[in-house]
């Protein structure tokens, strides 16, 4: 996308506050229409105050002053609050656009991102985005007018000593375009770093017992100050390559200056022209470097906000999770099959899942077992669409899920993990979570005693209205596992995963959380991923895995029976020697 074209697209938010802008704008111009009546009171002042000693003008050019810097103090105020006005709701809706598409981006877009640079883009890059939208473009107008109203007063003095002024333009366009493209391609690696050094801090944060115990604060450290130190490198060369550009600027102005003091001179002992005249004439001059300055800087902030907006632009862009199906399904009985289902993370890489093919009959319970990377986590993350087949299809009830629309496909299924996600919350509220309904209080204990959970609850100080911490670290392993059971009870879709969800906890809190699924299972289609194998001994039937295919399947006497690979898996997890 061409610098205009970015610069356009940014403009377009700013148009729905195009009235609070309106209103800067013209605080702005009249802002920019004082300067020059600065310069243009210095010709009566001396003039008619000092040369001819003027009584009226004595008495009135301190009043005009006054009620200038007056009105330019209103118009500064105006502007700037205003301006800033618009910049907080610019930033806002940005934020808002980004993390509307985040919510509804594909897993595999999280894949290939790490989460600190996409919080980079929302923090880091949208303020530099505003800066090139409404401070830049305030600046451009504000000190463009003042250059303008300058060159047009000079003009009126002595439209040939003015025209030594307008000799620097053309060097100066020259000395921003040779400039411009540095600083943008400066911009682009900082924001880079940026989101770098995120990366690295988020890293630590939520590693820090690892980092703690395994003795790697040094290398944190080190990685740590490497790209804090490449942050600041690159933002000197960007404030060298951007002050760079203001010496070559005002010496161009000088020569001019230089010149036009030179042919003033002589015009003056000519009597050509005034004392107040030639004052004037030199006060507006002297009084262009300081836009001028702005100007030059100012490319600073457009690059730097092109290059942010590139960054923004690329995910708000970003292409959503498919969602075409048309068809909405209210309640499913809980039939599903698999139909030659295969699926892999890229072109070039190797099947995680291939050729499946199973069936799971309303309120049967089905437990994947296998070793690790055996494809059964891939194989669940297909049903709830969260990625997509390869080839082959998946239906419910007969329906293929491609046919139904995310929203009514996801109504229908539940979803318990080894790794509990819970939010920073109270623990009512991480029951609740996701009902379109807020549901009633009795409806949220209710869930929470069917996972055993109302125990601990109530020895909490708040009970239910306990704030839990980040992702639920005040709370035990079992506990937190219990509350997203009672998250999926509340829930009561008919279809139900269990992705590991007793694996990583003690002999006890398995037993309660073991105790809460079972209730959570009756009368649903349950897909249970098993590591301990004496968990899923009830199952209706057991799938066993081997590298994204399905090598066995039965009833847990008849696998034994069998003495394949759920046997050996057995055997292992027994301490029975394998034979």
């Amino acid at each position: 996308m061409t610098s205009r074209a970015l610069y356009l697209r940014l403009l377009a938010y700013v148009r729905p506050h195009r009235r609070m802008f309106a209103i800067s704008l013209v605080g702005t111009v009249v802002l920019a229409a004082c300067e020059p009546g600065i310069a243009a009171l210095l010709q009566p002042l001396l003039d008619g105050s000092f040369v001819d000693k003027d009584p009226q003008m004595i008495r009135t050019i301190p009043l005009l002053l006054i009620g200038l810097f007056l009105i330019r103090g209103s118009a500064d105020f105006v502007s700037e609050v205003a301006m800033k006005w618009v910049a907080t709701r610019v930033v806002m809706d940005l934020r808002q656009s980004m993390f509307a598409r985040m919510l509804v981006l594909p897993t595999s877009y999280f894949d290939r991102n790490a989460s600190a640079t996409l919080l980079s883009k929302i923090t880091y890059d949208t303020n530099q985005v505003t800066t090139a939208c409404t401070d830049a473009l305030v600046t451009l107008v504000k000190d463009g007018l003042t250059v303008v109203g300058l060159l047009g007063w000079m003009f009126y003095l002595n439209w040939k000593l003015s025209l030594f002024t307008l000799a620097i333009a053309p060097v100066v366009a020259g000395i921003m375009k040779v400039f411009s493209k540095r600083l943008r391609q400066l911009s682009r690696r900082l924001q880079g770093e940026i989101g770098e050094l995120n990366r690295i801090v988020e890293e630590a944060l939520t590693g820090h017992k690892v980092v703690k115990i395994f003795g790697g604060q040094a290398y944190e450290a080190k990685r740590f100050d490497r790209t804090s130190n490449w942050v600041r490198r690159l933002q000197m060369k960007l404030a060298a390559s951007s002050q760079a550009a203001v010496p070559g600027v005002q010496f161009v102005g000088v020569l001019a200056l230089a010149a036009v003091i030179y042919y003033a001179s002589v015009e003056a002992a000519e009597g050509d022209i005034t004392v107040g005249g030639f004052v004037s004439l030199f006060g507006a001059m002297g009084m262009l470097f300081a836009p001028i300055k702005r100007l030059t800087k100012v490319n600073e902030q457009l690059q730097r906000g092109l290059a942010a907006a590139e960054s923004i632009f690329t995910l708000i862009d970003a292409e959503p999770e498919a969602d075409h199906g048309s068809r909405r399904l209210e309640r499913a009985h809980g039939t599903v099959r698999f139909e030659q289902v295969s699926f892999q993370y890229g072109p070039d890489l190797p099947q995680v899942v291939e050729s499946i093919d199973l069936e799971a009959h309303a309120g049967q319970t089905i437990a994947l077992v296998g070793a690790s990377g055996s494809g059964k986590t891939t194989l669940m993350a297909l049903l709830p669409r969260l990625y997509e087949p390869s080839s082959g299809r998946i239906l419910i009830d007969g329906i293929d899920a491609q046919e139904l629309t995310l929203a009514s496909l996801r109504a229908n299924i539940a979803y318990v993990s080894q790794e509990t996600v819970l939010f920073n919350d109270s623990i009512a509220a991480n029951i609740a979570y996701g009902c379109a309904v807020p549901p009633s209080r009795e409806a949220i204990e209710a869930a929470a005693e069917a996972a055993y959970a109302l125990e601990f609850i109530r020895e909490l100080p708040d009970g239910f209205d306990t704030q839990i911490g980040e992702r639920g670290l005040r709370l035990s392993g079992g506990q937190r596992q219990r509350l997203a059971i009672a998250r999926a009870l509340l829930k009561n879709a008919p279809i139900l995963i269990l992705d590991e969800a007793t694996s990583a906890l003690d002999t006890q809190s398995e037993r309660m959380v073991q105790a809460a699924l079972e209730r959570l299972r009756a009368g649903r289609t349950a897909f249970v991923i098993a590591h301990r194998l004496s968990t899923i001994e009830s199952a209706d039937r057991i799938i066993v895995m081997r590298k994204g295919r399905i090598v066995e399947t039965g009833g847990h006497d008849e696998l034994l029976h069998q003495g394949g690979v759920y046997a050996q898996l057995h055997r292992l997890q027994e301490g029975v020697p394998t034979p």
